[in-house]
């Protein structure tokens, strides 16, 4: 492992950490300014991370260590995925262990511990919750499979770092493959991260709840934990959207220079990304749970569209 492979990859992990809540505080910033309302601030995240660490944490009579250990495991899938994104270098020493398929299993990982720590309870609201989180996992993976088998398929590799570099040096064209993917992996960020129109991250009502019922026994630092990683997931899929469909400015191994280069360009486009989801989501209207499958069953379909016109275009 070079000095450079080194750094590089400890600056993405504190990017993450650090850039996830205030991200998540740019786009509720924005949604409520779009809705003409003051808002909490951009720092308010951390604000609440801060907290909810210095708050004890409750635990239920029937709580098992599964129920202690899940938000842990979450956040170490969710800090672990963001490591393996080239955020802002494609010089990450973890990558090469990990392709975007075991991506997509890390996420799966951290789906399978938060459901399993709500139903551990017991209560009607945390097996609810967990029923819907695996219903959209086992629609949105399939979808979310096939955008990364696309950009495969362009780049002739399933790692990460390749897709970018390849993509990177493309001239600059429409692809109607890529079209398709993006679109479809849109929806499925829109999916995974429990935003609108599949779910509303703001509002408790049990009838339409999905990821605030996973997390209603939890408090202290477990809830912080999970909220972080809630942040970082969604800081992982705006990266992973950067990277495969606006790879520019992301820097490319041995060039120190260019990694400095690199923070503020992904700044700019986060914030124009966290812009973009707070205006889809002031415009949107959150839809029915049953008419979720029929949004990712789309999805799904644009992605494997986008696969058969590389093979039949080569576009």
């Amino acid at each position: 492992m070079s000095i450079s492979g080194f750094f590089s990859q400890l600056l993405a992990i504190v990017m993450a950490l650090v850039l996830a809540p205030l991200l998540m505080g740019w786009v509720n910033q924005w949604r409520a300014w779009l809705q003409n309302k003051s808002g909490p601030g951009v720092l308010q995240p951390y604000r609440m991370l801060h907290k909810l660490f210095h708050k004890e944490s409750v635990l239920a009579e029937d709580a098992s260590s599964l129920f202690r250990m899940a938000p842990y495991m979450v956040f170490g899938c969710m800090v672990l995925a963001c490591a393996i994104i080239p955020t802002l270098s494609t010089d990450l020493p973890l990558s090469p262990a990990a392709d975007a398929i075991a991506l997509v299993g890390l996420f799966a990982v951290a789906r399978v511990f938060i459901s399993l720590a709500a139903m551990d309870i017991g209560t009607a609201f945390g097996s609810m919750g967990a029923r819907r989180e695996m219903l959209i996992g086992f629609l949105a993976e399939p979808a979310l499979l096939s955008v990364f088998f696309t950009t495969s398929l362009i780049s002739h590799s399933t790692a990460l770092t390749s897709m970018v570099e390849y993509l990177a040096h493309k001239e600059f064209a429409i692809y109607p493959s890529l079209a398709f993917a993006g679109l479809a992996f849109s929806m499925v960020s829109f999916a995974e991260n429990a935003r609108v129109p599949v779910d509303n991250p703001a509002t408790h009502l049990e009838l339409t709840m999905i990821h605030e019922a996973l997390i209603l026994e939890y408090s202290g630092r477990h809830l912080a934990l999970i909220e972080w990683a809630a942040a970082l997931k969604l800081f992982a899929y705006s990266c992973i959207g950067l990277a495969l469909f606006f790879p520019w400015g992301i820097a490319e191994a041995e060039a120190p220079l260019a990694l400095i280069l690199a923070i503020p360009a992904l700044v700019f486009k986060l914030a124009i990304g966290g812009f973009l989801l707070a205006l889809i989501e002031t415009l949107s209207a959150k839809m029915r749970i049953f008419r979720v499958p029929e949004f990712l069953a789309t999805a799904f379909l644009l992605a494997v569209i986008g696969m058969l016109v590389h093979f039949l275009l080569g576009a």
